[in-house]
């Protein structure tokens, strides 16, 4: 069998941590077929945001970083453009790896695509119906161009179906002619398989001084929340009544956008009470590990991430979701999860249900774990025009 190659887009922290499932599969099955050429957009380019997970995870180094940094949307998207574009030029890759919906990934899928190069979109078919969001955007377009899409679960399916794809197309395979699967999740792959390790090797709860199943883990950080005065403290206040009234740690991993904005969009009689709050804890950004270590030993779980909502799925906890819709509307449906948005008494009455009800339900809807296999494989053997 002819080696293929491929180049993986990565940029943003979730999607360095998505990567591990991939690269590993291919180190560890697919080493003599697959060759993974990566390039790092530096979409994300703090220190701990980004290089700390290269290390941490096992994920091979960048053989090119684009180093765009932050900026407008469209500044940072064309930007990305362009020096994808050139890379693909010089690799000439047999596939262009994408995950998710964020700005690398609409960049990769516009270079990729105007070049004919086939697009390989794993996480295909999550939908929030909510297009006022960019990464909306960004998954709708990513879908649209892609010739394989993978996606963790029914849902996504259906999505796609509805939006016109075909699931019994047959080979070859191209953008007009794509081809849909239902892969599983390549972060269940991770969780699981990370799992031991975080607890072998991080001491964030002794540093922190947590006490196992006796601390609500939260996280913050899409601009909607941290943007918006009014949303932001309303999440805060609710969260300081809830420290205050249970007696319970509230750790926050604090996502650098929020840092630079807590003083600013915060009330001042609010930030002082959060500052002298001993048991609200107000931390550094976490490294993978170390998340979840976090996410495995808390109480519940409360954010405005996507990520950290399957996560909080993956280790049996409940979830508060800091928004008014979600992607992954299976973990609303089986009752694990409940959407507050910003709203300060949905905050509390969802708080209050789930330290009350014992008997939550966490079936297996991400697959077996071995998602990252099944795509390597399926690349391996799906004929393309």
């Amino acid at each position: 069998m002819v080696m293929k190659k491929i180049v993986t887009i990565i940029g943003a922290r979730p999607q360095i941590i998505k990567a591990a499932a991939l690269s590993r599969a291919i180190k560890t099955h697919f080493s003599a077929k697959i060759t993974e050429v990566i390039v790092h957009t530096g979409q994300h380019y703090d220190q701990n945001m980004s290089q700390v997970f290269f290390d941490e995870l096992g994920i091979p180094s960048p053989k090119y970083n684009l180093e765009v940094g932050s900026g407008s949307h469209g500044k940072q998207t064309g930007a990305m453009i362009a020096g994808i574009e050139e890379v693909l030029i010089k690799e000439k890759p047999d596939f262009l790896v994408l995950y998710g919906d964020t700005n690398s990934t609409l960049a990769g899928s516009i270079a990729a695509s105007k070049m004919h190069i086939p697009i390989v979109h794993i996480e295909a078919g999550l939908r929030s119906f909510n297009k006022s969001m960019p990464e909306e955007i960004n998954r709708i377009m990513c879908d649209h161009v892609s010739t394989f899409l993978f996606s963790p679960t029914t849902t996504g399916i259906d999505n796609l179906v509805k939006e016109g794809f075909a699931l019994d197309n047959i080979g070859p395979f191209s953008m007009d002619n794509p081809k849909v699967y239902h892969s599983g999740d390549v972060m269940f792959d991770n969780s699981l398989y990370f799992s031991e390790l975080a607890e072998q090797k991080t001491s964030v709860l002794n540093q922190h001084a947590l006490e196992k199943g006796k601390f609500v883990l939260a996280t913050i950080h899409r601009d909607n929340n941290t943007d918006q005065p009014d949303r932001l403290n309303g999440i805060f206040e609710s969260l300081l009544t809830i420290c205050k009234k249970d007696n319970i740690d509230i750790v926050l991993p604090l996502h650098p956008r929020t840092a630079k904005l807590l003083a600013v969009n915060l009330k001042g009689d609010l930030y002082q009470q959060i500052t002298d709050c001993k048991l609200f804890k107000i931390i550094e950004p976490v490294s993978f590990l170390e998340m979840i270590a976090l996410e495995k030993n808390c109480k519940m779980v409360m954010t405005d991430s996507g990520g950290v909502q399957k996560e909080a799925f993956f280790f049996n906890k409940p979830c508060i979701i800091f928004r008014h819709e979600t992607e992954w509307t299976e973990l609303v449906t089986c009752g694990s999860a409940r959407i507050v948005d910003a709203d300060g008494s949905k905050i509390l009455a969802a708080y209050t249900y789930f330290t009350q009800q014992a008997n939550l339900l966490f079936p297996a809807i991400f697959g077996d774990g071995k998602a990252a296999e099944f795509i390597c494989t399926e690349l391996l053997e799906t004929e393309l025009n």
